[in-house]
């Protein structure tokens, strides 16, 4: 059980600072998004998805050692909580600390995470709605009457600029 306990420490840790890792590129998001820099948007988000790929594979170990040890202790390991291993080991102090602290430091660095991608989804859903907006402004422009020429039935008789259809090339 002792080398079961210092294997889930251990890849604890290794996921701790790789969620920590992950916090601090996430945070290099934020002045990218705000500055409009694409380039140094794609370059980060290469990054975290890298950062994530390592994440998965850390958690798979842990799972597997997580399996191991719920097996040891007979609990079921879909129930089994860390915070529940942290009380089972009353008579280990050291692993209790240790598992008790990894769980702070992990619980605070995800939350964290979270609020940070938060605010990071927040704020390209903003610039998109201008996207949006300046799109339906360029689109409205274009339909725009020309100039106020009106027939006997009070109608608009004037030219428009530009087509009725959308001319907005992607690529230029």
């Amino acid at each position: 059980m002792a080398s079961l306990m210092e294997n889930l420490i251990g890849v604890l840790n290794e996921e701790c600072d790789a969620y920590e890792q992950l916090l601090k590129v996430s945070m290099k998001k934020t002045p990218a998004i705000v500055s409009d820099d694409l380039e140094a948007l794609s370059k980060i988000t290469e990054e975290e998805q890298e950062i994530v790929d390592k994440i998965s594979s850390i958690d798979r170990r842990r799972s597997e050692g997580w399996a191991d040890i719920a097996n040891v202790l007979n609990k079921d390991v879909k129930t089994l909580k860390l915070r529940d291993l942290i009380s089972l080991m009353e008579k280990q102090p050291k692993e209790q600390k240790a598992l008790s602290e990894i769980y702070d430091r992990l619980h605070n660095v995800t939350k964290e995470v979270g609020r940070v991608n938060k605010q990071n989804q927040e704020l390209l859903e903003s610039a998109l709605d201008l996207v949006r907006y300046t799109m339906n402004v360029i689109q409205s422009a274009k339909s725009a009457p020309g100039n106020a020429n009106y027939n006997g039935m009070a109608e608009n008789a004037g030219d428009t600029l530009g087509s009725a259809r959308s001319s907005f090339d992607a690529k230029q």
